[in-house]
């Protein structure tokens, strides 16, 4: 019988055994890799993760799923927790997941900085979402974590997925996008509110959309904007990564 899910958890489940070997490929696993897993559900991926790699560190916030996932390798840490509350591991060299839908986005922005030892990333996440993270200036699909995740990563992989390998099958396409960690540029945490607030009024002018935001005058962000080039009138989709990190220079 299959289990019924929880939505507020946006739970989907993997079913479909071929999509293990996709994963594996895609987050280039080896012998001596620590991996975290986000939502490990019922423990078909996790399974299949610990045939392969040294360590994992499997985070699962439903505790009515320790009798499914009773039994798993002596390799697999398991902990019941919100991903987003709990002090995640600290010595995972990749985050590989079927990621709850509902949290996927903030779970990545904050492993960015958060977990600087994770060095690769295959997270399977709704194709709209996916979509956005590495986004082209300009485009509907640019964003705030377009722009952070692109100053922290490059995409290594990008694969389409079947709605129909999940249980219950979710309402929207699926995808697996995976990238590998670049260097950071300084003062990530400071780039990340000013994206952020970039961001947080769309349809307004840069330094609109910064004054609302609380993070500085109109004036002082008009003049970091020509310090760096670019007009007063801009809109944050039509500034490449690149441009925040000035633009947050400038703003110092």
């Amino acid at each position: 019988m299959l289990r019924a899910v929880k939505k507020e958890y946006g739970q989907h489940f993997l079913r479909d055994p071929n999509i293990l070997e996709v994963i594996g490929r895609l987050a280039d696993l080896g012998p001596g890799d620590v991996v975290l897993e986000i939502g490990p559900g019922e423990g078909v991926l996790t399974r299949y993760l610990a045939e392969h790699v040294r360590l994992i560190h499997a985070v699962e916030i439903d505790c009515e799923l320790e009798p499914a996932l009773s039994g798993l390798p002596d390799n697999v840490d398991l902990v019941f927790g919100d991903a987003l509350k709990i002090e995640l591991p600290q010595d995972a060299t990749k985050l590989v997941a079927n990621l709850p839908y509902n949290v996927a986005t903030p779970l990545i922005v904050e492993s960015l900085d958060g977990l600087p030892s994770v060095g690769h990333w295959c997270v399977m996440m709704q194709r709209e979402v996916a979509d956005r993270l590495f986004a082209s200036p300009g485009t509907k699909d640019y964003g705030a974590v377009s722009v952070l995740v692109q100053l922290a990563a490059e995409r290594t992989g990008f694969h389409p997925v079947s709605r129909w390998v999940f249980h219950p099958p979710p309402n929207v396409d699926s995808a697996l996008v995976a990238f590998r960690r670049k260097e950071l540029p300084a003062d990530f945490p400071r780039l990340k509110r000013v994206v952020a607030a970039s961001f947080a009024h769309r349809r307004k002018t840069l330094p609109n959309s910064l004054a609302l935001a609380g993070l500085t005058t109109r004036e002082r962000a008009a003049g970091a904007l020509a310090a760096i080039g670019q007009q007063a009138e801009v809109r944050a989709e039509a500034l490449a990564p690149a441009d925040f990190v000035a633009l947050t220079r400038a703003l110092e």
